[in-house]
């Protein structure tokens, strides 16, 4: 339940709100003033756990690639396959395990020293690009772009290849709010809004849904 006054979330079956002693409203979604501001659900410690188990994954998983590269590469050395032969085979092994790890750690520390900003929506481009594949072809493909510049003059953009769902979702002058850990936007107006992003997994999620499924 919400408060018709304020917004603020309530427990089911609250006749008032303790906030400001309004009257509450049936379970759904919030009053349309209350999606015209930054969520200070972000706060939740479901976030801050996501991003604690998202590091201990991808170190996990990266941990395990980098074992089976050094394994791989020494059972091939062994075997002779490929013209190579141990300890140089094994060498390459660690040399891409170790590569793996640098890459995962360097992920990790780019999620933990990131910061929390505000910004504006500058500008939206798409852009029609052709990519050479596997097979020695050319693919086109089109590049949706939204450009946002921070309120300390950066710019930052967000891409997306053959997908104008980001795109259509934010417009030019649309106020946003960067989070710190997830790397995730929030639009600050989300009143006209039937959607809304997961900050955490990017799940697009409808707008009166509670918590992302």
């Amino acid at each position: 339940m919400y408060c018709a006054n304020c917004g603020t979330q309530l427990s089911e079956g609250a006749g008032f709100c303790p906030a400001c002693d309004s009257a509450a409203m049936p379970w759904g979604a919030p009053p349309a003033a209350n999606l015209r501001g930054f969520s200070t659900r972000i706060s939740d410690p479901s976030f801050a756990k996501y991003v604690k188990n998202s590091n201990r994954w991808a170190a996990i998983f990266t941990f395990i690639l980098a074992i089976a590269a050094v394994i791989g590469f020494y059972i091939t050395g062994e075997a002779g396959a490929e013209g190579m032969s141990n300890p140089q085979s094994l060498f390459i092994g660690l040399g891409i395990g170790g590569m793996f790890l640098v890459i995962a750690l360097f992920q990790i520390l780019g999620r933990k020293r990131s910061t929390t900003w505000d910004g504006t929506v500058e500008d939206k481009k798409i852009k029609k690009k052709t990519v050479r594949n596997d097979n020695v072809q050319y693919d086109s493909y089109l590049e949706y772009s939204v450009i946002i510049r921070s309120d300390r003059g950066k710019r930052y953009t967000i891409k997306s290849r053959d997908s104008d769902t980001l795109y259509n979702y934010y417009q030019i002058g649309d106020r946003v709010r960067h989070h710190a850990g997830l790397n995730s936007y929030e639009k600050y107006d989300k009143t006209g809004d039937k959607f809304i992003f997961c900050s955490a997994c990017g799940t697009l999620c409808e707008i009166k849904d509670d918590v992302c499924f």
